[in-house]
């Protein structure tokens, strides 16, 4: 067996998608049922972004990889105010327009349940023809459009059906897929391709980024935050598979994995499991985005007169691969798990996730470079009165080092500034949780830069009302030592044929002899 599994390659992207925040953002949605003539629903239309304005949103353009968090922490806090400029790709990923992405959600819609005006579906259709990772054979489905915007609202009014906005007008309706069964309403429909679509997105540009043949991925987890199911079986699946599928992943298979905020760094555990084990060679982790949670602090922002800064539908995918010499490894034999037993208190639960695990590898708080926990974008966190995630998770673990004596009292804040990090995620729960970082974390592994990281996914399973436990698993990746690739190397295909060539004569002389 080799070494350990490999971070080969990540991706992260955004659907700039203002219309949705109106239509789909569930504190929308449920403020116009209890309340649909309160000022907030009169207000909102004037705090929503262009895509323009959107696409030069410094945290975005760190997402996408064209900035780094350090460019982040160094420009003052906030940020919504400023502006850089909007790149529509990045080195990890690219920002897609609303339009676009409507006709991305139809490509991966395979039921028949998507309609669009006929033509908005020519004109999009066009651009996502020309797009490099689309192309025109996906795009060709949107040809099939022929309705109406006439007949596009009698699906909304009579027959249910969820409706599409861009700009303000109806250019299309996601249909219901059952008479009855509300898994299958029209508005989970919309949800669960809008999660597929951003998770295909994201695998495309996995493949791009990695360099990856698509037919070399044998297996997918999805970890997003929705269930893919009907009335028999709410959540049975597959969210994975079906996104392979439009992505061109031939040869691979898959499941889903949830964990609500920490469903991400159990995937990762998961599939980087599989290829130490070798049942796999190559493992991809995708998740799309969430259209229930755009605008969550809209009420805040536009309180304190802020642009709505959830307004965009992310995604990301990871591949994980055997050991290449190169790229960072995941240490599975430094994991850090919250227990039944844990408890709830932060400090039990950074105490089982980071000082735990740490002291059982002989590592002291100060070995690890940079902690990765949820990376919450505090412009959009501090103005609704839930603070800066990122950096409460870091004094938190600096308070540990103080106890644990790895750091002195007086070095505190120097702890935070060296070892974390400045958040630029979406706040999609799932979307934030340790995985923003690991692009950079690869990069600056590769560039000798830092030596080790370590990737923190904690998640609040009592949301579900099964249970009030907390939850939280990590690992660390650490630089690649080259011990792996020697071995791999040294048994390699040629080799195999000799030894067992040898083996055959030996056999066969040990028979003569007798």
């Amino acid at each position: 067996m080799g070494g350990y599994a490999v971070l080969k390659g990540s991706s992260y992207t955004l659907a700039i998608t203002p219309d949705m925040v109106l239509y789909n953002g569930t504190t929308q949605t449920t403020e116009k049922a209890v309340n649909p003539e309160s000022e907030y629903l009169k207000e909102l239309p004037n705090h929503l972004r262009s895509y323009e304005a959107a696409a030069g949103y410094l945290p975005n353009q760190v997402y996408i990889g064209n900035k780094t968090p350090e460019d982040l922490s160094a420009e003052p806090f906030p940020w919504y105010d400023k502006k850089v400029e909007g790149k529509r790709e990045g080195k990890y990923g690219e920002i897609m327009p609303q339009d676009e992405f409507i006709g991305l959600i139809q490509i991966c819609d395979v039921f028949d349940l998507v309609k669009l005006e006929t033509s908005f579906a020519a004109e999009v259709g066009k651009k996502l023809a020309a797009h490099t990772l689309i192309g025109a054979e996906r795009a060709a489905i949107l040809d099939k459009n022929k309705e109406t915007e006439e007949e596009i609202a009698k699906l909304v009014e009579e027959e249910h059906a969820e409706p599409l906005y861009h700009g303000g007008k109806l250019v299309g309706a996601v249909k219901r897929a059952h008479d009855i069964d509300v898994n299958l309403s029209a508005h989970v429909m919309l949800e669960n391709l809008v999660t597929k679509a951003s998770s295909v997105l994201s695998l495309l540009h996995l493949i791009k980024a990695s360099g990856v043949d698509p037919s070399e991925i044998e297996y997918v987890i999805d970890c997003c935050e929705e269930a893919c199911g009907d009335m028999n079986q709410r959540g049975g699946g597959n969210f994975a598979k079906a996104a392979a599928e439009v992505a061109g992943l031939v040869n691979a298979t898959g499941s889903d994995a949830r964990g609500f905020c920490a469903g991400p760094a159990h995937a990762l555990l998961n599939a980087a499991s599989l290829v130490k084990a070798g049942t796999f060679k190559a493992v991809a982790v995708t998740a799309g985005g969430c259209t229930a949670k755009l605008g969550m602090n809209g009420k805040d922002h536009v309180k304190k007169d802020m642009p709505i800064l959830e307004d965009a539908i992310a995604g990301f995918s990871v591949l994980i691969t055997a050991d290449d010499g190169v790229s960072p490894q995941i240490r599975t034999d430094i994991v850090g798990k919250h227990t039944v037993g844990t408890g709830s208190s932060p400090q039990a639960v950074i105490g089982s996730l980071v000082t735990e695990p740490l002291d059982r590898a002989g590592l002291k708080i100060t070995d690890v470079d940079k902690f990765s926990p949820e990376m919450q974008n505090p412009d959009i966190t501090k103005p609704a009165g839930a603070g800066d995630v990122p950096e409460a998770n870091y004094k938190m673990i600096a308070a540990l080092g103080v106890k644990r004596g790895d750091i002195e009292r007086a070095g505190i804040a120097d702890f935070v500034k060296e070892h974390g990090l400045t958040g630029w995620a979406p706040t999609q729960g799932h979307i934030p949780s340790g995985v923003p970082y690991l692009g950079f974390a690869r990069e600056d592994m590769i560039a000798g830069k830092i030596k080790r990281a370590m990737i923190i996914g904690k998640g609040s399973l009592f949301l579900g009302r099964m249970t009030n436990l907390f939850d939280g698993i990590s690992f660390v990746i650490e630089a690649n030592d080259g011990k792996g690739a020697e071995e791999t190397a040294g048994i390699d295909e040629g080799r195999i044929k000799e030894l067992i060539g040898e083996a055959m004569r030996e056999f066969a002389g040990n028979l003569l002899s007798k």
